[in-house]
């Protein structure tokens, strides 16, 4: 006979995993981010046409490195209903990321600065005001590792941001959800079509929301091959009635909303 205590524990647990998933829209029983960073021409020469194909709007993080031959590409993506975010203007990563810009050279404060310009350059590229963000190499210090986390949510310069993780990055619990520091599934480059579907079965079983950073795709670095993103995107329209794919900010305004 199972004691009555053993069945409130049981109970209890049941209603915590309960109340941590979210009533997506539309009858959805997932949620899926494609997220793209760096503003390469990959992107928007090979995944864009595939997302426009899909009708699935992503979110892209842009930096400084933008020119005025693509500025008016992301802008008309802009438009259409696709995400521009912050990934500051000259990405510094720590020593040994083979970046050009040096974070270690950077206080909290010069960090803030810099997406602070950021937001500006991309208000002039899409009238928008809210903003959405990603550490660039998915590092939260700067400088002798000072973690600048808590300064960003200080100035309020940006209402998300998104961190590295794994395969397991999947969120079900957006109580507990620093908004701030949104875990992904980072890829390294190379990921079969086999690897991208299997994470998203894997946020299907939970009911919860994958974010998935791409860079390059059929290009550039760290890079997914087109056929793989491609056959990501057919599993993800073969299940559209199960899963809604949106932006990073879309997302994360429902899922910390109101309660659904």
């Amino acid at each position: 006979m199972i004691r009555p205590f053993l069945v409130l524990l049981l109970l209890s647990g049941f209603m915590a995993r309960a109340q941590s998933t979210v009533n997506w829209p539309h009858h959805k029983k997932a949620t899926i981010v494609l997220t793209y960073d760096d503003a390469l021409l990959s992107q928007l020469n090979i995944a864009i046409p595939q997302l426009e194909a899909a009708n699935f709007k992503a979110t892209f993080f842009l930096t400084g490195y933008v020119d005025r031959t693509t500025i008016p590409r992301w802008r008309k993506l802009a438009r259409k209903g696709y995400e521009l975010a912050n990934h500051t203007i000259f990405h510094p990563c720590a020593p040994g990321n083979d970046n050009t810009m040096l974070s270690d050279r950077y206080t909290p404060y010069t960090m803030i600065h810099e997406i602070d310009y950021m937001n500006h350059f991309l208000f002039a590229i899409d009238g928008k005001t809210t903003r959405t963000y990603a550490y660039p190499c998915t590092e939260t210090t700067v400088g002798n590792n000072v973690d600048y986390a808590d300064t960003l949510r200080k100035f309020g310069l940006v209402k998300y941001a998104r961190v590295g993780g794994d395969v397991d990055a999947v969120i079900t619990d957006f109580k507990k959800l620093d908004k701030l520091q949104v875990p992904s599934y980072g890829l390294e480059g190379g990921e079969t079509s086999d690897k991208l579907i299997s994470f998203v079965k894997s946020v299907q079983k939970t009911g919860g929301m994958g974010v998935i950073m791409f860079h390059g795709v059929g290009g550039d670095y760290l890079t997914v091959s087109a056929e793989a993103h491609q056959q990501l995107l057919n599993y993800l329209t073969a299940n559209e009635a199960d899963i809604w794919v949106t932006t990073f900010q879309q997302a994360m305004d429902y899922a910390t909303g109101p309660v659904k």
